[in-house]
């Protein structure tokens, strides 16, 4: 079960919605202003991560190439164009992505297709650097033992999204619990891309707390900074080491990405213990959901009296905790709704509520097993 479970998590979405003059110009793209002039109540303000400013919530684009999780067929394009025009019209301007995110022949596409959007977008290159925060991931392949292939996998990146530098470069995980003679190599190697100005900024997923203080110190003696770490952080998964990533990123000023806020959907209030999603899915929500009911009233119930959904209540949580939620979206009906997390807050006692019941869950998501120690 563990094995299943963790399989899943690892698989760690037609013309614009807007006639193409109606789309703002990247060159004037700007998150606060932006949603100022649109009115949408109590206004969010950007976040920083290092040297970047960056919208409160991003876009995961896990499933953007992936068929045997997120059933991706290429057919989904034109949507996924529309999202990402949504995306940028209403000032979310942080995406995530990763050089391996695309099952097979199809490996690298989640960064070929963000590459192709910002190019068809309107505005082009001009003001693209400025203004669209790109953080992509480097896997850390068992042929990968030089620092001189993690620029090469970098530079791979940059081909694929047609950019000369990213806003932020990660490395996927950390090998340590099963090839700790390679970890070295890949910490030179973000070094290096940095130093070369590949990147504007590096960052970290999948480390938990004691190998993130590790990186975090190597990386200082070098002189360069450590502006984020990514891991699944939601009511689902919010266990003791999770947390503990959290104080140290307090700690030492890095800024929490979280990936899977929704649960891979089980915080979504879509699914139950009979309804499931298919393929690999599946079997894990079989497992986990007939034990959600009460955190999923609770959810409902809150979000009933805010007048908000379900997803909502789910990413504002993540919000609350100071982390940069970073959802999957896969159609424009999901990207409308996930903007809705943005321009309110869950009070103080909402917060208490939803982890006092989370914690009582008898199941929640089985960490991804790179995650370090």
């Amino acid at each position: 079960m563990a094995m299943v479970q963790s399989v899943v998590v690892m698989m760690a979405a037609a013309p614009s919605i807007l006639p193409r003059a109606e789309l703002p110009s990247l060159s004037r793209l700007s998150p606060a202003p932006l949603l100022r002039s649109l009115g949408l109540g109590r206004q969010w303000d950007s976040v920083k991560v290092g040297p970047l400013t960056v919208s409160p919530m991003g876009i995961g684009t896990w499933a953007w190439g992936n068929q045997l999780l997120w059933g991706y067929e290429e057919e989904m394009d034109e949507e996924l164009q529309r999202v990402f025009n949504f995306a940028i019209s209403k000032g979310i301007n942080f995406f995530d992505t990763a050089d391996s995110y695309g099952t097979g022949k199809l490996n690298g596409r989640s960064e070929l297709l963000l590459g192709k959007f910002i190019q068809e977008y309107r505005g082009g290159k001009e003001g693209l650097e400025k203004n669209v925060n790109i953080a992509t991931k480097f896997a850390a392949y068992p042929w990968r033992l030089m620092p001189s292939q993690i620029v090469s996998a970098c530079n791979g990146s940059l081909d694929r999204l047609e950019m000369d530098q990213l806003a932020l470069g990660q490395l996927h995980w950390s090998t340590v619990n099963y090839a700790p003679f390679q970890e070295q190599a890949l910490w030179d190697g973000l070094i290096a891309v940095y130093e070369q100005g590949l990147v504007k900024a590096i960052g970290v997923s999948n480390y938990g707390p004691k190998q993130l203080v590790r990186i975090h110190k190597y990386l200082q003696r070098r002189g360069v900074p450590l502006s984020s770490v990514q891991v699944q952080f939601s009511l689902l998964s919010k266990g003791i080491q999770q947390m503990e990533v959290k104080a140290v990123c307090d700690d030492l000023g890095i800024k929490l990405i979280a990936y899977s806020p929704l649960g891979l959907g089980m915080l979504t209030g879509k699914y139950s213990a009979t309804n499931v999603p298919q393929g690999p899915r599946g079997f894990l929500f079989k497992q986990v959901l007939p034990g959600l009911d009460p955190l999923l009233n609770t959810m409902r119930d809150i979000a009933e009296k805010r007048g908000k959904t379900i997803s909502q209540v789910a990413i504002n949580w993540c919000i609350c905790k100071g982390a940069i939620p970073i959802p999957g979206v896969k159609s424009l009906q999901q990207a409308q709704d996930n903007l809705g997390a943005l321009s309110w807050q869950l009070n103080g006692d909402e917060v208490a509520r939803l982890e006092f019941i989370a914690e009582k869950a008898p199941r929640g998501m089985i960490q991804n097993i790179f995650q370090t120690a």
